[in-house]
């Protein structure tokens, strides 16, 4: 019995001392930053058109404009729904038409709108550096970076390089740098969806060649509007 007794007693004792060696488990505390920002990197893809076009101009085939950059989000409201944002970002805009852009004998640079039956291909595109300016409300939260945005601001733009092609079937027409074009850009923009998805409007004020540029002597006071989709990533 005392052997018994014995073995019950050790028996109790190693549980009761395992027992209190127990460590509870420590869980991560995980911090909320309740002075978040909206920091992001965008890019948009959109469909490229022209307005305040010369009589006859038409645009054909899907004239392709992407971007991309990065966006410093400063809020202004204790909430954070509310905040301005400055950032800098790159441009590739595309554009299919018949305002045909050629040179005569002396090199001089032609202006003229064609129908398509008169050339095999035509196109103008652009690079730019952007400096974009918005005035950001959200309804996001820190717990959440799912939220709906309403995005509207400035965009200036420098065009640091363009190019025209043209093949009219006897004779391709390459011009580079074209000093006609007006190298500063400007104009008013809208974003506005949910979480990464967003539609995307730009209005350029600017005309895209300078006062000095005419057709028919008529002044070109064509200015580009963009419309298409712009995506935000934390």
């Amino acid at each position: 019995m005392r052997i018994i007794f014995s073995c019950l007693f050790l028996l109790t004792f190693f549980n009761s001392f395992a027992q209190e060696t127990v460590k509870p488990e420590v869980k991560p505390v995980i911090k909320i930053d309740s002075l978040y920002r909206e920091d992001q990197f965008y890019f948009s893809v959109t469909y490229n058109m022209f307005t305040d076009i010369p009589i006859d101009f038409k645009q054909n085939k899907f004239s392709l404009g992407l971007s991309g950059g990065f966006l410093r989000d400063m809020p202004i409201n204790k909430s954070r729904t509310v905040a301005i944002a400055a950032g800098l970002g790159l441009s590739y805009q595309n554009y299919y038409q018949n305002l045909t852009i050629s040179q005569d004998g002396s090199g001089a640079i032609i202006y003229g709108v064609n129908d398509y039956g008169e050339f095999v291909s035509n196109r103008y595109r652009q690079y730019s550096v952007d400096l974009p300016i918005e005035f950001r409300w959200r309804n996001s939260t820190y717990e959440s970076t799912k939220f709906w945005r309403i995005y509207g601001g400035v965009k200036l733009s420098y065009i640091f390089s363009n190019s025209s092609i043209l093949d009219d079937g006897e004779k391709t027409y390459r011009i580079k740098n074209n000093a006609a074009i007006n190298k500063f850009q400007y104009g008013p923009y809208i974003a506005a969806g949910y979480n990464t998805w967003n539609v995307y409007l730009y209005y350029g004020l600017s005309p895209l060649f300078n006062s000095a540029t005419t057709l028919s002597g008529e002044k070109i006071n064509m200015k580009t509007l963009n419309a298409g989709l712009i995506f935000y990533i934390l």
